[in-house]
């Protein structure tokens, strides 16, 4: 058997092996921790800038604070929407151990519901964890003292104090003001589209409608902020910086509130009831402008029924919502700008002055009225005047003070759809007013293409005969009237009936300044006094449709009664009111003006429903007109005075 060799070991071989690892080794330590080192100074040094920023970021937050919302005044100085400290209860969640709890122990002692608990959730995912969410709005005196006394039973939960609107004539001015709400989803949308957002982040409320809306951006202002430095939590440890925010600039508008109050009063009737003697009060259905036409100024604008807007402003329930929308008489709709009805009578002076300018007539034309009108070489039904024997022998004159229908069947059937309806847009019909509000409805002026986009069908020739009367396809808007009427007076002159008067900034007012819309001109100034002395003729004519409204009058005025049809006659039949349900009965319009000479005021109205508009809107525009030129001028003292009465009317 053969015995094994002892193996040598080669330990220079080893040693070799062993420097050259280990010099890898080290090549590689010094390569890492050069990388290392490398990319600490990129750190430390190249963007010590950039983590400082990143590092204050996470540290040091911008807190927007809300600007004081813009005041609004009356032409007299009176205040129509201020602000008024209300207090919130509020959750900060990120404090508060259970919160379902929380919610069990404020309903038992706060008697918040479960209405309020859902709002508060919706809000609370639109809101960051360590901000407070309000549970409950408008706490009164009570309610504050009530939770100052059991507040340390409710860590993470306290009371806060804002500024909310507030509307002091309540639903007087409604649909002039408008109102502010807490800020939606839509809204966001659209302050995002605008570029807005960032000045709106500390905000909850905006406009949502009528003056609120359409000045937002002079009433909010502009968003202050404060730099706070904040621990990991997001809770605020100490205030870096504060930059004041810009309160939003006080307006004033063209609006007397105490002629307001008055108009709404004649849209109010109070009766006692007979069992109980408590007072009922109804509210009319219809609505009362009334401009200056020296600069198309809003003195006026009522729409009955309304609605307190301070509803809106806090939060208004589902159920009550619900309620202000399924009324049958519509309280929401602000009847000046978005009643749509047939003008009816009140733009025969209108259509006087287009067919003198057209030559279609002249003031010597006659022609006589039998109480009915047929069109020439046709077998159409015959279209019938309002009076049934008709008015005998007819000038443009005696057209306009009697309101001869089958006088203007003639002269629209002369003139056509085209130039009646040319015309008559000159006048702004089918077209929106100007006004300074959004809500509005351009209504609607008949033409050919209108009527085959609309019914695909061709314009015949009998529909533009009850066009001649403002009936038919035609609709116009209360506003619409006033403006054509003050157009009328003012010689073709076009101007936008505008609401704000001045913008105060730092004390000083600012007038308002509107765009210029082009003049009716090529017009005989003649045709313009034929027109009014019709008007003048309808109040003081011997045959005038409103003489007995306008009986006795101290002042010379002009205006124009309408009876606009809510269904159509058939050919036999004969109107009775008595008989009629009341929605189907006639719309009363009327729209007037004075004095005669030198005209301050226009008055246009639309009572729904009413009857003849003679009867029923002649008294009105007379109390009207007897009120504002009539009436000595008041003192500041005497208008204080109407002011506090009102306030304490609307506050009980």
């Amino acid at each position: 058997m053969r015995q094994k060799r002892t193996q040598i070991r080669d330990h220079r071989a080893e040693s070799a092996l062993f420097f050259r690892r280990a010099l890898v080794s080290f090549i590689g330590i010094i390569v890492l921790v050069s990388l290392l080192l490398a990319n600490l100074y990129n750190i430390q040094v190249s963007q010590h800038e950039d983590y400082q920023t990143r590092s204050n970021d996470n540290r040091i937050k911008i807190v927007p604070v809300a600007p004081n919302r813009g005041l609004i005044y009356d032409r007299n100085g009176i205040l129509l929407a201020e602000n008024r400290p209300v207090y919130s209860l509020e959750i900060t969640t990120e404090k508060v151990p259970n919160l379902e709890e929380t919610f069990v122990q404020l309903t038992e002692l706060m008697g918040i519901t479960d209405e309020d608990i859902k709002r508060f959730r919706k809000e609370r995912r639109r809101t960051r964890r360590f901000k407070s969410v309000p549970l409950l709005n408008q706490l009164t005196e009570a309610q504050v003292a009530l939770f100052s006394v059991n507040q340390h039973y409710f860590p993470g939960v306290e009371v806060k104090a804002y500024l909310k609107r507030y509307y002091p004539y309540g639903e007087a001015l409604t649909h002039v003001l408008g109102y502010v709400a807490k800020i939606n989803d839509r809204d966001l949308q659209k302050l995002e589209r605008d570029e807005k957002i960032n000045n709106y982040k500390a905000t909850r409320d905006i406009g949502k409608i009528g003056i609120e809306k359409y000045y937002e951006d002079l009433l909010h202002g502009t968003s202050g902020y404060q730099e706070v430095e904040v621990n990991s939590r997001g809770r605020v440890i100490r205030t870096l910086k504060y930059v004041p925010p810009i309160p939003g600039k006080d307006i004033r508008l063209n609006l007397d509130i105490e002629l307001q109050l008055y108009v709404q009063e004649l849209l109010t009737e109070r009766k006692q009831d007979p069992d109980t003697g408590e007072e009922i009060i109804k509210h009319k259905r219809g609505s009362v402008v009334v401009l200056d036409p020296r600069d198309s100024s809003v003195l006026a604008m009522v729409s009955s029924p309304s609605y307190d807007p301070n509803l809106f402003v806090h939060g208004i329930s589902g159920k009550k919502y619900r309620e202000l929308l399924n009324d049958k008489n519509r309280p929401l709709v602000n009847r000046v700008t978005l009643g749509i009805y047939p003008p009816a009578s009140t733009i025969k002076p209108m259509i006087a002055v287009a067919a003198l300018s057209e030559g279609v007539i002249t003031t010597r034309t006659t022609r006589n009225d039998p109480g009915y009108w047929k069109i020439p070489n046709s077998k159409s039904r015959a279209f019938r005047d309002w009076r049934r024997w008709g008015h005998g022998k007819v000038n443009i004159y005696k057209a306009i003070e009697e309101s001869v229908d089958t006088f203007f069947y003639q002269v629209a059937y002369d003139l056509g759809i085209d130039r009646l309806s040319n015309w008559m847009g000159r006048f702004g019909f089918g077209e929106y007013t100007g006004i300074d509000i959004h809500e509005e409805s351009q209504a609607n002026m008949p033409t050919r293409e209108w009527k085959q986009a609309r019914f695909r069908k061709p314009w015949y020739q009998g529909d533009t005969i009850p066009v001649g009367i403002g009936q038919g396809y035609w609709t116009a808007t209360p506003l619409q009237i006033a403006k054509a009427t003050s157009v009328l007076v003012n010689d073709g002159l076009v101007e936008a009936p505008h609401l704000l008067k001045g913008i105060i900034d730092d004390e000083t007012e600012m007038p308002a300044k509107f765009d210029n819309y082009p003049p009716i001109t090529n017009v005989d100034p003649k045709y313009w006094e034929v027109a009014r002395e019709g008007m003048y003729n309808v109040l003081f004519g011997k045959k005038g449709t409103a003489r007995r409204a306008f009986a006795k009058a101290k002042y010379k005025a002009g205006g124009k009664s309408g009876s606009a049809q809510v269904f159509s006659l058939a050919e036999n039949q004969k109107y009775n009111a008595d008989e009629l349900k009341e929605h189907l009965r006639d719309h009363a319009l009327f729209t007037a003006f004075a004095p005669y000479e030198k005209p301050e005021v226009v008055v246009s109205m639309v009572l729904e429903n009413a009857g003849g508009g003679s009867s029923n809107g002649g008294p009105v525009a007379r109390k009207i007109f007897d009120h504002m030129l009539l009436k000595p001028k008041q003192t500041d003292q005497s208008q204080q005075a109407v002011k506090d009465a009102k306030l304490a009317e609307v506050n009980q």
